[in-house]
C-alpha cells in the first residue's frame, strides 16, 4: 500500500515522499517500514507502543489511533508531523 511520508521524516527514506508497505494492521505496517528504513518507527512509536503526541497516523483520510487496526491493500496510510517549538 501506500504510505506518504511527511519532511520531518524523509531523511529515513532517503529523500522519498512516498513509499510501499505491507500489513495486515498498522503496527505490522510499522514494522515493516522500520525494516526497510531502520530508525523510523521510533520516530512516531514510543516505547510504551502508543503513537507519540507529535505523529497523526491516518488511512483512507481517517485518523488511526489503535495500532491493531486492519488494513487492506488498497489503504492509503499518512504519516503528519506536529510542529512545534518557540
Amino acid at each position: 500500500m501506500r504510505v506518504a511520508i511527511p519532511s520531518p521524516l524523509r531523511s529515513y527514506t532517503g529523500g522519498r515522499e512516498e513509499v510501499q508497505a505491507r500489513g495486515a494492521t498498522v503496527a505490522e505496517l510499522l514494522g515493516e517500514l522500520d525494516a526497510a528504513f531502520p530508525g523510523i518507527r521510533f520516530r512516531m512509536i514510543d516505547e510504551q507502543d502508543r503513537i507519540r503526541v507529535h505523529i497523526r497516523l491516518f488511512v483512507n483520510r481517517e485518523l488511526v489511533r489503535d495500532l491493531g487496526r486492519h488494513l487492506s491493500d488498497r489503504d492509503e496510510v499518512q504519516v503528519l508531523c506536529a510542529l512545534s517549538g518557540g
